[in-house]
């Protein structure tokens, strides 16, 4: 993918970003202090309704703006903005109508049944109806290149222009979540040019893009709800560097940055620090080696020889010093995780693991893990020692996994860090610990990161009182209502994945998402942000003001 230089901005965007007055700030977000001087241009004018932000070249969707593939409910979820949802999600995780006007689901949790609003138009003039809802649901459903899990979903299916019903072959709650971030696409208006064409009824239309360099949208003048009050949104795609670049020359007016660029706040531009349930965590692999574990039809080796113990698993955790690593690694800019999903309605405090040093060592004392000469520690003819992978392209995880390795050798754990290729990583997901990313606005990645046949087990953690939980957390018709079982899968008083229980994960941090904002621009309250520093950020971007 080419990389946007701040050189070809400046020729292709065409446009003077505004700001001048005072800096708005994220009620869910903080800001840093204030710099001195002017922002990044004009507020007045023909850009006062009108925003350009820098995203990672990462956030351009290689497949273009089709929900069929990755728009919107791929693997860094948002809003997909030029089509509509079902739903969305609030703040506090709580749903709100958007397309339906009301949802229900049947007793045995196998049926959800839509209505939807009759004053909704794509942008080709045609209603939006639940035959486009049905059309779309099992298009994604059955799209071998879909990277949205629909495999719960049997078939949707259209009872009348304004009743949609989605019949599930299992109990599956958190389908709803799914649902808010699935873009919903004209049945006939859908073909092998849409990710570059896209019809919707959201609240933009695609204007422009540019491959490999920036994306153009502009307010639906036909969108059925409150005009967006940002009419023009620019997207520039560039590295880090350049996106400070082109925040220090004023030609963007958000700007993605992260901690190793944070203390260069540009002048004219506040530092808006937005939470995250983007976490960062080692998988521990539970079972001893020789084993298998099958994987979008591949098999993989599975088990470890160290991490199989259950003692040691427990050591780590109590060992690991999460506030050290997030000093010394994200510069401060980041919150203890204990779980994915810390703070969420359906997070458990059972999951909460204070540094204890002393317990640490005791837990691997007692279970017979005894230092040796150079005080790495041995059991059985087993060392303490074990491979630990990341991706070579990520400073961050290659920083967490030395730092990391730095900590373990105080209890005579000896870790040894490996940067490698996603290729090369994928054959060690469940034989080796790695560095993820994980972070998601629903409770789905719980269950596929501890179920026994989720997707995520790396940990290959097999549990019935666990999967029991995680069942019947899923089969509650009223999604609020199942959040307890959800937290009893993370440990019920005798089973469980967390510390005290099979210790599956270590978790270290949710990592902040930083932006430079130009001073005069108001960004509206911001949901926590999920694993993927991009699209999530303009979720709302129609509610933005100067």
């Amino acid at each position: 993918m080419k990389t946007f230089s701040r050189r070809t901005f400046l020729q292709v965007a065409g446009v003077s970003a505004a700001a001048v007055g005072f800096g708005g700030v994220l009620s869910a977000c903080t800001s840093g202090q204030q710099s001195a001087g002017s922002g990044s241009g004009a507020t007045g004018g023909e850009h006062a309704s009108q925003v350009t932000v820098s995203m990672p070249v990462s956030s351009e969707p290689d497949a273009g703006f089709d929900p069929f593939v990755s728009w919107g409910c791929g693997e860094h979820v948002h809003e997909p903005l030029i089509q509509s949802t079902l739903l969305t999600t609030k703040a506090d995780m709580g749903f709100e109508n958007d397309l339906a006007t009301a949802y229900s689901c049947s007793d045995d949790g196998l049926t959800w049944t839509f209505t939807i609003r009759t004053d909704a138009k794509f942008t080709n003039g045609k209603p939006v109806t639940a035959h486009d809802v049905a059309y779309t649901i099992n298009g994604v459903a059955n799209n071998e290149a879909s990277e949205c899990d629909l495999t719960m979903v049997d078939k949707a299916v259209a009872v009348d222009d304004e009743t949609c019903e989605i019949r599930l072959n299992k109990p599956f709650n958190a389908l709803l979540y799914t649902l808010a971030v699935i873009g919903i696409v004209p049945d006939g208006g859908h073909d092998a040019d849409y990710g570059s064409n896209p019809v919707g009824s959201g609240r933009y239309m695609l204007e422009q893009w540019d491959r490999g360099q920036q994306v153009i949208l502009k307010a639906n003048p036909d969108y059925y709800g409150e005009a967006p009050k940002i009419e023009r949104v620019v997207v520039v795609f560039m590295e880090e560097d350049a996106s400070l670049a082109a925040a220090r020359s004023g030609q963007v007016d958000v700007a993605f940055t992260s901690a190793t660029f944070a203390s260069q706040q540009p002048k004219g531009y506040d530092l808006l620090n937005c939470a995250s349930v983007d976490s960062r965590g080692i998988s521990l692999p539970t079972i001893a080696p020789g084993a298998t574990r099958k994987q979008t039809g591949e098999e993989y080796p599975a088990g470890n020889a160290v991490t199989q113990d259950l003692a040691l698993r427990r050591a780590i955790n109590y060992g690991v010093k999460r506030q050290t690593l997030i000093d010394n690694v994200l510069n401060g800019y980041g919150q203890i995780a204990y779980s994915v999903g810390d703070n969420m309605p359906w997070s458990s405090d059972a999951m909460k693991c204070e540094e204890d040093l002393a317990r640490a060592k005791a837990l691997l004392d007692e279970a017979g893990w005894v230092p040796g000469a150079d005080g790495v520690r041995a059991k059985d003819g087993v060392t303490a020692a074990f491979d630990l992978y990341y991706s070579s392209s990520d400073s961050v995880r290659q920083a967490i996994a030395m730092e990391f390795a730095n900590q373990m050798n105080e209890l005579g754990i000896k870790v040894t860090p490996k940067g490698a290729s996603w290729d090369d990583i994928y054959q060690h997901q469940f034989s080796d610990p790695v560095v993820w990313g994980w972070g998601s606005n629903s409770p789905i990645e719980v269950y596929n990161l501890n179920y026994s046949t989720g997707n995520g087990n790396y940990a290959c953690y097999e549990n019935a009182a666990v999967d029991a939980h995680l069942n019947a957390a899923l089969a509650n018709p009223v999604v609020a209502d199942s959040y307890d079982e959800w937290k009893l899968a993370m440990w019920d008083g005798e089973n469980g994945v967390a510390p005290q229980g099979a210790a599956t994960w270590v978790w270290f941090a949710n990592v902040d998402h930083l932006y430079f904002v130009t001073e005069g621009l108001k960004v509206a309250e911001q949901k926590p942000h999920p694993h993927g520093h991009g699209w999530s950020i303009v979720n709302n971007v129609d509610q933005w003001s100067w």
